[in-house]
Order: C-alpha cells, then sequence, then structure tokens
C-alpha cells in the first residue's frame, strides 16, 4: 500500500460515494419539476403535494450531495498536485463556472422555491424549480467536459511541460463529451424515476395513500422506460466512440487479449486469466461485437496484445494494459443493470394499465429493490470509464503514477482515507434516516404540522426518546 494506491482508493472512495448524490439530484429534481408543471396546467392539487413530498427528499439528497463535493476538490490539490499542474490551465475555466454559474443558479433559485409557495405566481415559482433542474445538469455539463478531456485531449497546446488551454469551443464539441454527457443525464433520470417507484411502491404495499403514490409511480416508470432507451442508445455511441478514441478500453471490457477475427463475437462471460493473459472459457454471442463496435454484423476488433504493441511504438515501452478483470466485470455490471431497468419499467406500466398493479405484491417488493439498480449502474458506468483508461489520467498526456503530490505519505493518506470513511458513513446514516423521517411521515405531515393538537407519530416517539 504505497502512496499512488492509498491516493487512488481515496479518490476512488469518495468519488463513488459522492455520485451516488449526483444523479439522484439530477433526477429528482427534474420529476419534481414535471409534476408542478402538471399542478400548473391541470391545477389539480394532488400534483402540488407531489412536487412537495418528492421536492423534500430531493432537498435533503441535495444537502448532503453539497457536503460530499467539497472534498472532490480539495483532493486534487493535496494528493495530485502534479496532476492539478498538468491540468490546472484546462480545467480551471470548466470547474469555475461549475462553481460560480450552474451550483450558484441552483442555490438561488432552490431558495426561491423553498420560500415562494404562497408568495410567488404559480408560473414564476414553477420557472424556479426547472431553473434549478437546468442548473443540476449544466454543473453536470461541465464536469463532464473536464473529465471528457481526460479520455480525450482536445483544445489544448502544451508549454513548459504543462497543457493549457488553446480552444475553449472545443472543450464543449469534444467527441468524448458528446456521447458521454447525455449517457449520464439519461442515467441520472433512470436513478430519480426509480427511488420514487421504489419509494411509491413501499406505500403501495402497505396500502397507504394509494391514489397519490399510485400516480406517482405510474409518472416515474414512463420516466424511467425512457431513460433507459435513452441510456441504451446513449451507451451503444459511446462504445461506437470507444473505438476511434480508446480503443484498449474496449479490448478490456470484452477480455479480448487477441484480434477479434471478422465478424467479432461479443462475450457474455469470459473465465479470465491475468497470468498467463488469455481466457479459459467464454461464452460469446456471434456478430453481436462487430454491431457494438461498428453498427454493422462485420469488422474485426483488435485485441490486446495487438494494441499493446501499437501503444509501446506510439508512448514509449511501457505495460498499456488495463485491469482486465475489473474493466469488464463492471461493463457487464452496468449492461445487465441497464437491460433489467428496462423491462422492469416496462412490466411496471403494463401492470398499472391493466390496473393490477396492487395485486402484483411480489412485483412491487421487487421495485422496492430496484431503488438500488441505477447506483448499481452508474457506479459500474465509472468503474469501466476510469478504470479501463489506466495506466492514465489523461489519456495519452499523463500516466496515473506521475499525477500523484510528490510530498504526500503513507501516514497521512491512511489517516485521511480513514476519517473521510468515518464521516461519509456518518453521512450516509444520516441521510438514510431523513429519507426514512420524511417518507413515514407521508404526505400530510405539513398540514399535521400546523395541527398542536395532532399526535405525535410513534416513530417521531420513538427518536426523540
Amino acid at each position: 500500500m504505497n502512496e499512488l494506491m492509498l491516493a487512488r482508493l481515496q479518490f476512488g472512495a469518495t468519488t463513488i460515494f459522492h455520485f451516488l448524490f449526483v444523479p439522484l439530484s439530477i433526477g429528482l429534481v427534474f420529476m419534481v419539476a414535471l409534476m408542478e408543471t402538471f399542478y400548473v396546467v391541470k391545477g389539480q392539487e394532488i400534483y402540488k403535494k407531489m412536487a412537495k413530498f418528492w421536492g423534500h427528499l430531493f432537498l435533503i439528497n441535495f444537502a448532503v450531495g453539497v457536503v460530499t463535493g467539497i472534498i472532490q476538490e480539495f483532493q486534487f490539490g493535496m494528493n495530485w498536485s502534479e496532476y492539478s499542474r498538468f491540468v490546472g490551465d484546462v480545467f480551471g475555466a470548466p470547474l469555475a463556472i461549475e462553481a460560480l454559474l450552474a451550483f450558484f443558479m441552483e442555490s438561488t433559485f432552490i431558495g426561491l422555491w423553498i420560500f415562494g409557495w404562497d408568495r410567488l405566481s404559480k408560473k414564476v415559482h414553477l420557472a424556479c424549480i426547472w431553473l434549478v433542474s437546468l442548473g443540476t445538469v449544466l454543473s453536470a455539463m461541465w464536469i463532464l467536459a473536464a473529465n471528457s478531456f481526460m479520455q480525450e485531449p482536445v483544445g489544448f497546446a502544451m508549454n513548459n511541460g504543462r497543457a493549457e488551454m488553446n480552444d475553449f469551443f472545443a472543450l464543449l464539441t469534444n467527441p468524448q463529451f458528446l456521447v458521454e454527457f447525455p449517457h449520464v443525464i439519461f442515467g441520472a433520470l433512470a436513478t430519480g424515476a426509480f427511488f420514487i417507484g421504489g419509494v411509491s411502491a413501499v406505500k403501495l404495499l402497505k396500502k397507504q395513500e394509494v391514489q397519490f403514490f399510485k400516480k406517482s409511480f405510474s409518472m416515474a416508470m414512463v420516466i424511467a422506460l425512457i431513460a433507459g432507451m435513452g441510456v441504451a442508445f446513449s451507451g451503444h455511441s459511446q462504445a461506437k466512440h470507444l473505438m476511434e478514441s480508446q480503443p484498449m478500453k474496449m479490448a478490456a471490457s470484452e477480455a479480448l487479449w487477441e484480434d477479434s477475427g471478422d465478424p467479432a463475437s461479443w462475450t457474455i462471460f469470459a473465465g479470465i486469466n491475468t497470468e498467463e493473459e488469455k481466457n479459459d472459457f467464454q461464452i460469446a454471442v456471434p456478430f453481436a461485437l462487430s454491431y457494438l463496435a461498428y453498427e454493422k454484423f462485420s469488422g474485426e476488433v483488435p485485441g490486446i496484445h495487438t494494441l499493446q504493441k501499437q501503444y509501446e511504438q506510439k508512448y514509449g515501452e511501457g505495460n498499456y494494459i488495463p485491469p482486465v478483470k475489473t474493466t469488464f466485470w463492471s461493463f457487464r455490471i452496468m449492461a445487465g443493470a441497464g437491460l433489467l431497468m428496462i423491462l422492469m419499467s416496462m412490466m411496471a406500466l403494463w401492470y398499472n394499465f391493466k390496473e393490477r398493479l396492487m395485486e402484483k405484491k411480489g412485483f412491487l417488493r421487487v421495485m422496492v429493490a430496484m431503488i438500488s439498480f441505477p447506483f448499481l449502474a452508474n457506479t459500474a458506468g465509472w468503474v469501466m470509464t476510469e478504470i479501463g483508461r489506466q495506466p492514465w489520467t489523461v489519456f495519452g498526456l499523463m500516466t496515473t503514477s506521475a499525477s500523484v503530490s510528490p510530498n504526500v505519505s503513507v501516514e497521512s493518506l491512511l489517516f485521511s482515507l480513514i476519517t473521510f470513511t468515518l464521516i461519509y458513513l456518518v453521512l450516509a446514516i444520516v441521510l438514510v434516516y431523513l429519507f426514512v423521517r420524511e417518507i413515514k411521515k407521508g404526505t400530510e405531515h405539513e398540514e399535521q404540522a400546523k395541527d398542536p393538537r395532532r399526535s405525535i407519530d410513534p416513530f417521531e416517539k420513538e427518536v426523540m426518546q
């Protein structure tokens, strides 16, 4: 466990934890804005109650997400100072715009939305929540523009060993960004939709406020299906682009040691032997990899050994093979979870259309468990994206081993890793507690809170004790 490994573990752990909140915030606030739009257009109070109830959960998630995101920025300067020096002139603009424009936009209009229910007109209040939703998307956009530079550097010139931006517009038209951004946003919408669907399923199983949660459930599943299809098609675009930008990542994600031949088969399962650099066995679908890579049922995909030789000729001697097992299985976890989400959303809409949802208790229980699947898919997708790029932090320009701060020690990194892990554990407990409390209260808690004669909920009584 040297400095490099500990720095990578810390960044990986904090980033994964932070990204649990980001897609949920983007997806939830979009759903809340949609619900309030129905309230303004149709004038039905149930949509106002929906916007308020799910809006409370969004606010809790947003607040905790902000705290976890702060640590991310400090790590660049503390643990990855060499990397920060190298890309600082490129990353500075998008990260500054994200903080000064997108985040302040979100914060300002969140405040107006919270306190403006009885003070602003319906349309102005609705505009506030849509601006919050836009702010979350813009925030993701600037972060992904920076990340896309790491995957496919564009719009820069080298000066004294540092990358300096010379074309800001190139960052926003980066081919990697154009395929990465919609994939992340569709994934976020699926996350918010399945969260609402899962929580609604809990309430429907208990037969609490059935009309309210059936409407929330059906609306969420419509968005879930649209988002799931969007994730699939945008993911296919990413796979095609990988063949141009990072063919080694594509080969590693398929555990393709030798050239595939024409046409190429897509491997479902494989017994990956990294010591001998081969697969002991594999189950493959003919033609599928050619279609994934080229959108046609023909075409050869280069293997890891071929690409290793090409990279050595281009970048010099070294090992350019990423962790194959991690890249291979994270891709399949992501794809499998995504496919299951599409199928479950289709089943949910069918049962709802046939008015059989309430009798399908087993299905509703599965839908509660489905809350976790978008988080699983998001995490696995980012693991594949980042691990599959190794050994590079900035592809083709800077390796991960050259990016770590030269003055950090094993002891300081171990201390900060343990400390941050404990802090995040506390935050996770707080988040779950607040979510559970709000969900248990249901949609009538605001009206109950105004009545001093209301009886104390047993859950609240237990907490106070």
